[in-house]
């Protein structure tokens, strides 16, 4: 319904991937007031700032992220994702726009990084964005990830800022 609201569209309901304990583990995860890490300040900024215990980490203009990307050859949000490693353990994920973002931090978990305790995986365009979000949902099972996705190019930092707040109303009791 929230996700409806956020963007007006009643078709996205029928887009809506929710692993089998997103939403418990997600609520879970907030009254442990776990890190809550965003790909784009787009998404930090849309989160109901009264709501939460601690503030959202954005790396992405971190002072070293533009220089590590150039000299990588990488995307600004792909380096940005390094910087989650300290607070990946037990966090929920956030990205809202870049689908480099998502394969980065499936990367990084492939390769023994802790595991958030969900990562809602909403990123929005033509090229990457649904293979991005196939990605994740064809392999959530087998690295133990609960997530909420899009099926398809429908997505956004709006959408995704929407599926978290949800899960900051349902842990006050508020399910409208």
């Amino acid at each position: 319904m929230r996700l409806v609201h956020t963007c007006g569209d009643p078709n996205v309901a029928n887009l809506a991937r929710f692993s089998a304990a997103a939403v418990s583990v997600g609520v879970a995860a907030l009254n442990r007031n776990c890190p809550i890490l965003c790909d784009v300040e787009m998404v930090k900024h849309g989160l109901t700032q009264r709501y939460l215990q601690s503030e959202p980490l954005c790396f992405l203009n971190h002072p070293e992220v533009a220089e590590r990307a150039r000299c990588a050859g990488e995307s600004r949000s792909m380096t940005a994702i390094h910087y989650w490693q300290p607070y990946l353990a037990g966090s929920i994920a956030i990205i809202g726009n870049a689908p480099t973002a998502l394969y980065r931090l499936m990367e990084l978990i492939e390769q023994g990084a802790a595991v958030p305790a969900l990562i809602i995986a909403m990123p929005v365009g033509f090229v990457g964005a649904p293979e991005a979000k196939d990605y994740l949902w064809e392999n959530h099972q087998a690295q133990a990830l609960e997530c909420i996705t899009l099926v398809g190019r429908v997505g956004g930092s709006a959408l995704a800022a929407g599926a978290f707040n949800t899960l900051l109303r349902l842990k006050r009791g508020l399910k409208f």
